[in-house]
């Protein structure tokens, strides 16, 4: 078909013969394109759908995201998700304008991520009415657990009675088959048996024995997370967090990890979200390397957003160890996202700090150092197997507060400054900035949570009576105070600031490896802010003329106020400061 011909058809011809290419792709065997007329059914989209601009940014400078679990803020016998929606509103509003609710289903483990029923929220959560008016204030971000759902699912039930729906929605595999190169983030056994029917078989298990893995060879199981996804448009997510996607696909004799077929499902669940709503995005968790990372933006065609894994474990590293050159080499080696993605940068999140992102980027000498001064204070480790059955740090369980005591040297009086300057670096950076809600008023390791729920993950997720937690906040000695007012400082600052709009302009500079600097000009090429950050328990000095600035132009730092008039004068920065110095304010 010409592009002329293409071109003159209607709006819902072209997204058939798009979501057609996307299938012939993934089920090559079909003969016709029935499975798409469906698919587009399920999701409604009608002559009247609308066609989305090809590489539109739908963020600006002005998009914060606050990550938080629906019950970590609790009030009396009101439903948490009330509760959470008062908090924010409360202390957020005009700073946050996106909140992304950790799974709010009916789960049986893994704190949400095995789900029970996709299409209920949990009871002792709330129930949708407590969703609505959050996504009303808020753009909400909502995952879709879409690898595996719990063992107490109907579907799995089903499986077991061999019954539908289910009865064929497993991944199932012979236990004799040579699995020894699948890619593991878990040390449990892949494979649980189960009966069938009449029969046993293995089913597949990623991430444990609750939680199993959707086959999606059989198209019903698309089907069915497409009207998921339908649900969850009517109920206000604006934003779909496609959770562990890169195991999606599986085929036997490879390592079972971002196949071609995985990479073409998040393009076609693409295609049809954005068509059914062409403000709603996409954001694929994909917790591994960083060259695996970055190729699920694909050509700008599959995610917009990808979490920018490798941030956290840098950052700290590079905050405990008093040196960036690691950080320095890796912010120069990312490439600029094109229009219409960009990055999701965080700190801090409900799971730990990932290992897998740095692999390459430090060494194991490095990563043991820093597994070692995280244990030191207080951190706990996470592991995965290997293919020959050995197992390997994964993740590094710790409050971000307590990750950033000291140094690798040991405790220190810095805490405080250099936890605000771990932020102040995610801000400035290309990217849309992400909040773990625990770190903005500073929480600290709960070792009590991991004792009760028997996991490491826990140590990060306190849950907060929310009068208790405001007294904490209206309390100028503490530190949950500090935090929390800094931080909104911070933040009030950076949406203010059109070089910090996502996609503009980032150069890495280079002063030293006791300074962490770059370099954001706005997307007009009208502003310019100078980012730099003192990494070091040290002062350091900066000779302006190393800046490169403009003569004609007058220079402030937007954190201090000070105004720079001599552009061959020297500046100092105490101990994890930082200057975000500007021409424009």
């Amino acid at each position: 078909m010409s592009s002329q011909q293409s071109t003159d058809l209607p709006t819902r011809d072209l997204l058939l013969q798009k979501v057609c290419d996307h299938l012939k792709v993934i089920y090559p065997h079909l003969q016709d394109c029935g499975l798409a007329e469906e698919l587009v059914r399920v999701m409604r989209l009608d002559e009247d759908c609308q066609t989305p601009l090809p590489h539109k940014d739908l963020w600006d400078e002005t998009d914060i995201v606050v990550i938080t679990y629906g019950n970590t803020i609790l009030s009396g016998n009101q439903h948490p998700l009330k509760t959470l929606h008062h908090f924010l509103k409360t202390h957020f509003t005009m700073l946050i304008n996106s909140v992304h609710i950790l799974p709010f289903f009916p789960y049986s483990s893994d704190d949400g991520f095995a789900v029970i029923d996709y299409r209920q929220v949990d009871p002792s959560l709330g129930d949708w009415n407590d969703i609505l008016p959050i996504s009303t204030d808020f753009h909400l971000m909502a995952d879709l657990v879409i690898n595996h759902c719990s063992s107490q699912h109907q579907w799995f039930i089903n499986f077991q009675r061999n019954q539908d729906p289910g009865r064929d929605y497993f991944f199932t595999v012979h236990p004799n088959e040579d699995l020894s190169g699948v890619v593991r983030p878990r040390t449990t056994p892949l494979l649980r048996s189960v009966k069938n029917g009449d029969e046993s078989r293995c089913v597949w298990c990623t991430f444990g024995h609750d939680q199993i893995d959707l086959d999606f060879r059989n198209p019903k199981v698309l089907l069915e997370m497409v009207d998921i996804i339908r649900l969850y448009l009517d109920m206000g997510v604006r934003i779909f967090r496609l959770d562990a996607v890169a195991f999606l696909w599986k085929k036997i004799g490879t390592s079972c990890i971002n196949l071609e077929e995985t990479h073409e499902i998040v393009r076609l669940l693409r295609t049809l979200v954005e068509h059914a709503d062409p403000n709603a995005i996409i954001i694929t968790e994909t917790n591994i390397p960083n060259r695996e990372n970055l190729s699920y933006f694909g050509n700008a065609n599959e995610a917009h957003l990808i979490y920018n894994f490798s941030l956290p474990p840098l950052l700290v590293h590079t905050l405990v160890s008093g040196n960036c050159h690691h950080l320095k080499n890796w912010l120069m080696s990312m490439p600029p996202a094109q229009n219409g993605t960009t990055y999701f940068n965080f700190i801090a999140s409900h799971d730990g700090i990932g290992l897998r992102p740095v692999e390459g980027l430090l060494s194991d000498e490095e990563q043991q150092a820093l597994i070692q001064t995280m244990e030191n204070f207080g951190g706990r480790i996470s592991w995965r197997a290997l293919d020959d059955g050995s197992a390997k740090p994964y993740e590094i369980n710790i409050a971000l507060y307590d990750a950033l005591r000291g140094t690798t040297a040991g405790e220190d009086q810095w805490q405080l400054q250099r936890f605000i300057c771990a932020h102040a670096i995610m801000l400035a950076l290309e990217g849309i900035p992400a909040f773990y809600l625990h770190s903005l008023v500073g929480t600290t390791n709960d070792y009590a949570r991991v004792e009760e729920h028997g996991h490491n993950r826990a140590i990060n997720r306190r849950q907060w009576q929310e009068q208790a937690l405001n007294e904490k906040l209206a309390d100028r000695d503490s530190h949950h105070h500090r935090v929390f007012y800094r931080l909104r400082e911070l933040i009030q600052l950076r949406r203010e600031q059109a070089a910090f709009h996502p996609n503009a302009t980032q150069f890495t500079l280079h002063l030293g490896e006791q300074i962490f600097a770059f370099w954001r000009q706005s997307l007009d090429r009208r502003q310019s802010v100078f980012c730099l950050n003192n990494i070091s328990d040290r002062e350091q000095r900066v000779l302006l003329s190393s800046l490169n600035l403009i003569g004609i132009d007058c220079w402030k730092d937007l954190l201090s106020g000070e105004v720079f008039e001599d552009m061959m004068g020297e500046i100092t920065l105490a101990p994890y400061q930082t200057l975000w110095i500007t021409n424009r304010w």
